[in-house]
Formats: C-alpha cells, sequence, structure tokens
C-alpha cells in the first residue's frame, strides 16, 4: 500500500428512517459533536425527503450528504425516479450504488448498477458501490467469483483514472439485519481480495487510491477491530447510523485508526 494512509470514511445509511424534522434535530447534534474533527470524512445517506433538511443543517467540516440511490438517466418519463442533476442541484455529493436491497427488492442487475454508477461519476458524484454474497453463495464457495464478476459487470467502462472517485462497500448480505457477524478475519479477506481485483483491472495506482468499507452491521463494538485492518477504510453503517452516540463512537474510532489528513478526493 505503500506509507500514505488513505483517509478513513464512515457512511451512514439511514435507510427509510427519519422525516425532515428529525433530520434538522439530528444533523445539529452531529454538527456540535463532531466540530473540529479531523481524519475522517463522514457521509449521511438519507430518504430523498430529508436531503434539502440534511444540507442545509450539515455545518461540521467533516459531514456530507449522500443520497440512498438514483436513476441512471438525466431526466424523462421514469415516475417516482431521482436523477444525479436533481441530487447535485440539491448539494448532494455521494449515492449509494447496487445496495444488496436494491438488487433483491427491487431487481436491480449488475447492468443496472453499472448504468447507475457510471451516470454518478458523469455527474461529477461519487458513488458508493455495493458488492457482497448471500449465505447460500458462501456456504457454496463461491465468494471470490461472485465479488470479482460483480466488481468486473459494476466498473465495466470505467477509466483507471476514475477509480479514485469510487468508494466500495463491501457488505456481506448474510450479516444485514439477520443477527449473523462477520468476524474481522472474514471481512479483511474479502476486502483485501477486492483491492486485489482492482489492482488487476485498474493497476497498483488505482488500488491504492479506491476507499473500501465494510457495510456488514459495523457498530460501535466491533468497529475498532474492524478499521483497525489495512485494506478496511472505513464503513458503511446502517442501524448504528441512526443513533448519534453510537455513529459517533465509530467516527472517533475510525479517527482513531488513522488515515491520510489531506483534503479529501474532490468532486470536479
Amino acid at each position: 500500500m505503500g506509507t500514505k494512509k488513505r483517509r478513513k470514511l464512515i457512511a451512514g445509511n439511514w435507510k427509510m428512517n427519519k422525516t425532515p424534522s428529525q433530520t434538522k434535530v439530528f444533523v445539529e447534534e452531529l454538527n456540535r459533536r463532531l466540530e473540529g474533527v479531523r481524519g475522517c470524512d463522514t457521509v449521511i445517506c438519507v430518504p430523498f425527503v430529508d436531503i434539502p433538511a440534511a444540507v442545509r443543517t450539515a455545518k461540521a467540516r467533516c459531514i456530507t450528504v449522500g443520497a440512498q440511490n438514483m436513476h441512471h438517466e438525466p431526466s424523462g418519463a421514469y415516475t417516482g425516479e431521482i436523477s444525479s442533476q436533481m441530487l447535485q442541484d440539491l448539494g448532494v455529493k455521494y449515492v449509494i450504488v447496487g445496495h444488496s436491497e436494491r438488487r433483491r427488492d427491487f431487481g436491480e442487475t449488475d447492468v443496472i448498477v453499472n448504468k447507475k454508477l457510471r451516470a454518478a461519476l458523469g455527474g461529477n458524484m461519487i458513488p458508493i458501490l455495493c458488492v457482497g454474497e448471500s449465505i447460500e453463495q458462501r456456504e457454496r464457495g463461491v465468494t471470490e467469483e461472485l465479488i470479482c464478476l460483480q466488481i468486473k459487470e459494476a466498473l465495466s467502462g470505467v477509466e483507471a483514472r476514475q477509480v479514485r472517485r469510487i468508494v466500495i462497500a463491501y457488505e456481506p448480505i448474510w450479516a444485514i439485519g439477520t443477527g449473523m457477524t462477520a468476524t474481522v478475519e472474514d471481512a479483511r479477506e474479502v476486502c483485501a481480495l477486492i483491492r486485489a481485483q482492482i489492482r488487476r483491472v485498474f493497476g497498483a495506482a488505482a488500488a491504492r487510491s479506491v476507499r473500501i468499507l465494510y457495510g456488514g452491521s459495523m457498530n460501535a463494538k466491533n468497529a475498532k477491530g474492524l478499521l483497525a485492518c489495512p485494506d478496511i477504510d472505513g464503513g458503511l453503517i446502517g442501524g448504528a447510523s441512526l443513533s448519534a452516540d453510537e455513529f459517533i463512537t465509530i467516527i472517533e474510532e475510525a479517527v482513531q485508526a488513522g488515515g491520510d489528513d489531506e483534503k479529501p478526493v474532490p468532486v470536479e
């Protein structure tokens, strides 16, 4: 990896939780308690209706607002959908693509995920690409094959210079909201695999730059061990991001784990 550490990133995925008024109160608390935090980027990926309140309220330097989904077309007859241009106009910088719940519940294929990822890059946003296996796939021993295929398909048509602006989140589907928890070794092994796949396809420079998050139920209790792994650069946090105390504890663990204090990768 070299001597320079990648800057840690903690992203909260609120899913379908919190109203705009609740968002305002929550972000005000984050502002107060994260004032002056350095060495870690914080992203809150909120429901569409909460985005204006989150953007208006976020004042701490380390807090950025993200979306949980977007359509791959810039505009058109897509009832109920949101484009990257709309998100940008609201002040959104990050967007989650390929989350397991979108794949499972809304039929998003690797082809659709690729379209969304390229649209996000084209719209000067930072995509958080989610990859991961089910318990059946893990038990069949196809985790490595599946993860490499998901990355290959999702990053089809993407140039090496663009990879540094992509965040990849490993989310073992079997450890999300099931009560099951991946071990630190499980997470370390797959995150290292992801970096190796990026190296094979895009080269060593891209592999050194890309930030890889763990997204399988990271919480205040297991964050320290996970964030100590050299190939885990942060977390995509679900339920724990809805509690200010727990979310901030995870951010504090990321700061303690260290990282590059330089300015994060810009959204051009």
